[in-house]
């Protein structure tokens, strides 16, 4: 007769605990490399309404961001399918549609613009990329030079500090490019309210300002200088999402769970729409976290 003790019990509890575990962490490995197979080659739409009583005429936008030179499809068919599906008035690129990569081409990006322009009014504000290759072109050589000269031939001219009056609609669009300080990873810049003034001056309060700001993090200072909505990106939704919670992960300055990390936020009747963006960058994966296409429908509010 074989008697077992106490202890080789106990080892046999652990192992399968063990077991357990390692299946656990291999289960749940296996579901993130789905997920970050599949979210690497889809987008998803999603839909946001402005009511406001200066909005003149009912208008449909479609919001890009952080493009990245990524393409759905050949020469980005899908992507461009799904917009014209949309039937947009106007489109709002909030900044990084290309990638800042020395000797890289951006054709990708330019050719989809260039469809884009073809058929509907763009509001261009530059990102931290294209802001990037103007600021070091020791690194970048006449990347931007070429970039810009690209645009101006598309139709498409960059807002860079500057705004266009949609007075069809009632809305007035600023593009704002922020100092590079304040893309520091390490180090968070404040920046103020006047700062946004010094860069734009002041906006016009009988129209609906609508300001083109890549970086979120500085909702606060663009709604206390006055922008009605603020469209930003990015952060591309931190990454990754964990699920059921919806956090995003990690932003580009390098922060757990960050404030702002895609979606709508809100404060004192100012309206943040960030979007998680349409590519991927530095950190070149999307968990849980598929590309975003953002959809604005602005509505006249009665009296």
């Amino acid at each position: 007769m074989v008697y077992y003790t106490g202890n080789v019990s106990e080892k046999g509890v652990t192992i399968v605990i063990l077991d357990c575990i390692l299946t656990a962490i291999a289960f749940l490995l296996l579901v993130c490399i789905w997920s970050m197979v599949i979210d690497g080659h889809r987008f998803v739409v999603r839909e946001w309404k402005a009511a406001d009583k200066r909005i003149k005429k009912p208008c449909r936008c479609i919001v890009l961001s952080d493009l990245h030179n990524k393409q759905y499809g050949p020469e980005n068919a899908l992507l461009l399918q799904k917009i014209r599906q949309l039937e947009p008035d106007l489109i709002f690129a909030a900044g990084d549609i290309c990638t800042a990569s020395p000797g890289k081409s951006f054709e990708s990006a330019l050719a989809f613009l260039r469809e884009l322009a073809k058929e509907f009014p763009v509001c261009y504000a530059n990102g931290n990329h294209e802001q990037r290759m103007k600021l070091y072109p020791k690194t970048y050589g006449d990347m931007a030079k070429e970039y810009g000269e690209s645009l101006e031939k598309i139709g498409i001219r960059p807002l860079v500090n500057e705004h266009t009056l949609l007075e069809e609609y009632g809305l007035c669009v600023f593009g704002l490019e922020i100092d590079k300080m304040f893309y520091n990873r390490f180090q968070r810049q404040e920046m103020s309210p006047a700062y946004v003034e010094e860069c734009l001056g002041r906006p016009d309060p009988e129209h609906y300002t609508v300001l083109l700001a890549h970086n979120p993090e500085y909702f606060d200072a663009y709604a206390g200088w006055g922008a009605d909505l603020t469209i930003s990106g990015h952060v591309h939704g931190g990454v990754a999402r964990v699920p059921f919670w919806g956090k995003g992960v990690i932003s580009p300055r390098l922060r757990l769970f960050p404030k702002y990390d895609g979606g709508i936020f809100s404060q004192n009747g100012r309206t943040m729409l960030l979007s998680r963006g349409l590519g991927e960058h530095t950190i070149p994966i999307r968990v849980f976290n598929p590309g975003e296409l953002w959809v604005i429908d602005f509505e006249k509010q009665d009296a």
